[in-house]
């Protein structure tokens, strides 16, 4: 609860954050470990990932718990991201819009228009939140800081090398599939806790649980879709279409029901995820 507590009131530094560190040496040990081998792969995985965990499970000082798990919930630092994005938006400067969110995607943003924009914050922040709240919270109630620090870590090498691209593809497997074993209770939670937190945005939890289980297939990630398909029922709002990452578009499904997301949907899931992340505190407190 402190960990917590922290995250809402101490701003990520600009410099030397810890995931920010973990990812600088992972980029290092990358360039001198790749091979475009499955098994290089899961070796460059291993070796990043073991030694995290195994620090983190020495972590018992009240103290030391807390300091690692501020480290490791980016959910404030997400929200304030989005809100920026909101503010310019509805400034009408939507160069900065654009600049905004391609920090908080991966997706090709320089030809998105705002109803583009909006729906990239919106998609953002439903993953984001299993990813940079819950999923933390949820394997440090289950291992200790030893599980919190090292999904964090998982996820972060999968930001960096779980890309299907000729670089990536076989090399950056085994951190892929890792995620998507790390991430697979998370994600469900966080959905359930979307259904749940509905009424906090005007929208009605049995609408929100239809569409979660209808539309939750219709993402190509078995994890990522939870999050989207709950967060477009509880909004009342349609996600999906089409994203363009470099030389590669997807085409995704449509999710929910409703309009597309706008502007003023930004906040709206903003404070969506805010109650999810207080939902995840208590059930990791009450475990």
């Amino acid at each position: 609860m402190a960990g917590f507590l922290l995250d809402r009131a101490v701003p990520d530094p600009r410099r030397g954050h810890p995931v920010a560190l973990f990812g600088a040496g992972a980029g290092r040990v990358e360039k001198w470990l790749y091979r475009d081998s499955v098994g290089v792969g899961a070796l460059y995985a291993g070796a990043l990932v073991l030694p995290v965990v195994l620090a983190g499970s020495r972590m018992r000082h009240p103290a030391l718990v807390a300091a690692a798990t501020w480290a490791v919930l980016g959910g404030s630092m997400l929200g304030r991201e989005a809100e920026k994005v909101a503010d310019a938006l509805e400034s009408g400067d939507l160069e900065r819009a654009r600049t905004l969110v391609g920090g908080l995607c991966g997706r090709e943003v320089a030809s998105l228009d705002e109803a583009g924009v909006a729906r990239a914050v919106v998609e953002s922040v439903a993953e984001n939140t299993s990813d940079a709240v819950v999923g933390p919270l949820v394997w440090g109630s289950l291992c200790g800081v030893g599980g919190s620090v090292g999904f964090r870590a998982v996820n972060t090498l999968d930001a960096m090398v779980g890309h299907r691209n000729e670089r990536y593809e076989r090399f950056g497997k085994a951190a892929a599939r890792l995620d998507d074993v790390a991430g697979w209770a998370p994600s469900r939670l966080t959905a359930l806790l979307t259904v749940l937190a509905a009424p906090a945005v005007g929208g009605s939890p049995a609408e929100a649980w239809r569409v979660w289980r209808r539309d939750r297939g219709a993402h190509p990630s078995p994890n990522s879709g939870q999050c989207e398909a709950a967060f477009a029922g509880a909004l009342g709002r349609t996600l999906g279409g089409v994203n363009t990452y470099g030389d590669r578009v997807e085409r995704r499904p449509s999710m929910g029901e409703g309009p597309p997301v706008a502007v003023g949907d930004i906040r709206r899931a903003v404070r969506l995820a805010r109650t999810v992340n207080l939902g995840a505190l208590l059930v990791a407190v009450l475990r």
